[in-house]
């Protein structure tokens, strides 16, 4: 399969106002593209394309679960657009808490974000895709679409589903001129656990604790995290790993897709950890 020649196309980006997006925006103004920039942040979108090299770049704010907003967004990104030839799904959110500590209305945010924008903007753009001699569609996923771990239930259930939306996708337009493909990270350094959410019944300080825990096992920059996504959209992948770690999970739950949590525990112990109360300091003489 012949890789996309970028220069004077559009590559869509969603979640492009900040992290992964921003810098994948980068990299392929940089190569000569065309880019259109998805979010919800209006000041992060304007301080990421004035960075950009070239011209013709579009910036689109919209919450991506807005079916009525995504379809206008569609539409004004086809008409400032009439060469789209990629779409790069990186937005995405987080959220903390056991399933005690989690309400229904926590879940069912992450995965209006996490799983619905990205069938939203897929759907509305795909007709666009599809006009173009060849496309390819990226979606971000994560290393725990392939291992769920304890303390993020919500995260991992949006995961899973993108990435069954993913491969079924890429299995119904078999055939086509578009391709489809999943990224899966693992441990880029973006902030995105540090900026997420956690449920409203865990105690801030023990969030804070499992927040930076994650964070601190975080090893990509997002630079080169990026670099691994142009290339896969490019090369119209079906299958990235980024980072070590999910190149040993992807192999791990093949393994022994049952027991690999027992792998998992030690080293994710404190990032998983949202029940052990934080100890107050004593006083002296107490």
């Amino acid at each position: 399969m012949p890789p996309l020649q970028v220069r004077g196309a559009t590559s869509v980006i969603t979640g492009a106002a900040a992290g992964m997006g921003a810098e994948v925006a980068r990299q392929l103004a940089s190569a000569g593209a065309r880019v259109a920039l998805i979010d919800r942040d209006a000041d992060g979108l304007a301080a990421v394309a004035a960075t950009l090299t070239g011209s013709g770049h579009t910036t689109h704010v919209v919450d991506l679960t807005d079916d009525d907003a995504v379809a206008v967004v569609a539409g004004a990104v086809t008409a400032s657009h009439p060469h789209v030839q990629s779409l790069i799904t990186c937005a995405g959110s987080s959220m903390l808490g056991s399933i005690d500590q989690l309400t229904m209305a926590e879940m069912r945010w992450l995965m209006d974000v996490n799983l619905w924008g990205t069938v939203n903007i897929t759907q509305a753009l795909l007709p666009a895709l599809r006009r173009a001699p060849a496309a390819h569609i990226t979606h971000l996923v994560s290393i725990y679409a392939l291992a769920a771990p304890a303390g993020r239930i919500p995260y991992a259930m949006s995961k899973y589903a993108v990435r069954g939306f993913t491969e079924a996708l890429r299995h119904e337009l078999a055939g086509s001129t578009v391709t489809v493909g999943a990224v899966y990270p693992a441990g880029v350094k973006t902030g995105i656990v540090l900026r997420g959410r956690y449920a409203a019944a865990l105690d801030p300080a023990v969030a804070d604790r499992a927040a930076a825990a994650q964070a601190a096992m975080y090893r990509t920059e997002p630079r080169d995290a990026a670099a691994r996504i142009v290339a896969a959209t490019r090369h119209r992948r079906a299958r990235t790993m980024i980072g070590r770690q999910a190149r040993l999970v992807d192999v791990l739950t093949r393994v022994t897709p049952v027991h690999y949590w027992a792998a998992m525990r030690r080293p994710l112990r404190e990032a998983v950890d949202t029940t052990t109360p934080i100890a107050k300091p004593t006083r002296s003489g107490d």
